[in-house]
């Protein structure tokens, strides 16, 4: 468990182009657990695949916690769990056929180290949904995508600037529910005081590029639950300003 419960805030809207909304997110802040899923799949496939899993995510943390397992085989477990669970759902109905989602999730936890309570952080994604961290005015990515774009751009194939504009960069090549078994990033991040992590779904990095989301972080003390609220309204805002082409979750935590 973490020895302090972070400040966090969510938000998750259609946009401005599509009908309805297949993102969800979902947080137990007592339980340090957080989670954004952006489905895929047409009609309402997307938006069931994405509750699905961030609700299957959830609910195995927390079990996992009150069993007293390590927080890495929990993470990994649960996720394996939210792809069962979305995989078998698809399997059962022919308007869910294909249905899948993208996963980014973070989980807060202490450790004794030397005899130290140290803060750490466990990070899980599949797909392109994404974190990043604002650390003493650094901001960077920690996720790695699973896209095609992203592999190029590993290759050497193309920049980092034709990834941004590629008309491809939204196909991923990894998702929870497109195949029965699932591989995803695992890391282990330490955590400081004044840390703030933003979990998003690509909704809001299509429209914004990582700079401007960078200057919304960095403009004013986002502490309290009602400035995160804020930030999270801001941005929304701001990715529906330059078109809205898709739906746009975000969800910051900052630790205390």
């Amino acid at each position: 468990m973490f020895l302090k419960s972070p400040s966090f805030a969510m938000l998750s809207d259609p946009g401005l182009v599509r009908g309805h909304n297949e993102d969800s997110c979902a947080a137990s802040v007592g339980h340090g657990v957080f989670v954004v899923c952006d489905g895929v799949g047409g009609a309402a496939s997307g938006e069931v695949a994405s509750r699905i899993a961030a609700e299957a995510l959830l609910s195995h943390m927390l079990s996992s916690q009150s069993a007293g397992i390590a927080t890495d085989h929990a993470l990994r477990y649960a996720v394996e769990q939210a792809n069962r669970m979305v995989f078998s759902q698809a399997r059962q109905s022919a308007a869910q056929r294909g249905m899948a989602t993208t996963l980014v999730a973070l989980v807060l936890e202490s450790a004794a180290d030397g005899g130290l309570n140290e803060q750490y952080l466990w990070l899980a994604n599949v797909g392109d949904s994404r974190c990043y961290r604002l650390r003493q005015g650094r901001f960077e990515q920690l996720t790695h995508d699973h896209s095609i774009v992203e592999e190029q751009v590993r290759l050497g194939e193309i920049t980092r600037a034709q990834a941004e504009v590629s008309p491809i960069r939204n196909v991923i090549t990894r998702a929870i529910g497109s195949e029965a078994d699932v591989e995803a990033d695992l890391e282990r991040f330490s955590v400081k005081p004044g840390d703030l992590y933003l979990l998003c779904s690509d909704g809001l990095t299509r429209d914004l590029a990582d700079r401007e989301i960078a200057e919304f972080l960095q403009s004013g003390p986002l502490a309290t639950q009602e400035q995160l609220a804020q930030t999270c309204q801001l941005l929304v805002h701001a990715a529906n300003a330059r078109g809205g082409g898709d739906n746009i979750t975000c969800l910051l935590v900052h630790i205390a």
